[in-house]
């Protein structure tokens, strides 16, 4: 019997660069995306509020499509609920947590900055990734509510501003030990679809790193003794919200290999 779909989940439209580096790995995978639409934004939450949300909407998720593994492409998420997804689903879940060792590796400066939701910032998890991996570092964190919506703009058709990103990073370059940074983490899944704007507003020459290669490796190893056909697989979108709220997003998400929209 063929294996069940990969979960892709995300408070919004970020997974899909989780999704990329996925799919080039497991082609034949069928995938189902799932936008919790109705719980968006997740960065201005409390952490109460995503930990109380997380096991039961991936619970109505695993039970209606039966997924062979579940990929919580949402760092903010995964900071806060990862545990407790795990134990309430026997499923194989896989996480997102902040770049930071790679960030580290790569950083000449030793200065590295941050950039994530409000939630992710705040978390003891990336204190404690900084102490393992970057303690010669110094780390510089800001957070963006703003650079969420922008994300979710750009797959709808509307290109953001140059002077928005450029202010995104003045918030982080400024802040003190900024000057040094050479080396940014994007700490929210939605933060890579907007890189190249990133890189086109930096005032100065900077790094942008993001876990999404590691996480598709991740998967890609858990998923090994999968069978799925020998064709090309699938995609659907699922969201929790309204369909209306899925509309716009039609045509940006057929460019990700999701032609089907549900709602849960």
């Amino acid at each position: 019997m063929a294996a069940g779909p990969l979960l892709i989940f995300d408070s919004g439209i970020g997974g899909l660069s989780v999704l990329d580096p996925i799919r080039r790995l497991l082609p034949n995978a069928p995938i189902v995306y799932a936008a919790d639409s109705a719980g968006f934004p997740y960065g201005t939450k409390s952490a109460g509020e995503i930990a109380a949300r997380l096991p039961a909407l991936l619970g109505r998720l695993a039970e209606r499509y039966d997924p062979s593994l579940i990929v919580i492409a949402c760092n903010t998420a995964s900071t806060i609920a990862l545990d407790a997804v795990r134990a309430a689903l026997d499923l194989p879940i896989v996480g997102t947590v902040p770049a930071i060792r790679p960030a580290a590796l790569l950083s000449k400066t030793r200065a590295i900055g941050v950039l994530g939701t409000d939630a992710t910032i705040v978390q003891p998890y990336v204190d404690r990734l900084a102490a393992e991996f970057a303690a010669d570092c110094t780390i510089v964190r800001h957070s963006s509510a703003e650079l969420v919506e922008l994300a979710e703009a750009k797959l709808r058709g509307e290109p953001g501003e140059r002077a928005a990103f450029a202010r995104i990073l003045d918030g982080l370059l400024s802040r003190p030990g900024g000057e040094s940074v050479d080396t940014v983490v994007l700490a929210c899944t939605h933060f890579p679809l907007v890189r190249a704007e990133l890189e086109a507003a930096a005032p100065r020459p900077l790094a942008f790193v993001d876990g999404a290669e590691g996480i598709a490796r991740r998967t890609a190893d858990l998923a090994r003794d999968l069978a799925w056909p020998d064709a090309p697989g699938g995609g659907r979108a699922v969201f929790t919200g309204a369909a209306a709220l899925a509309e716009p997003y039609r045509q940006g998400l057929a460019g990700y290999g999701l032609s089907r929209i549900e709602t849960l």
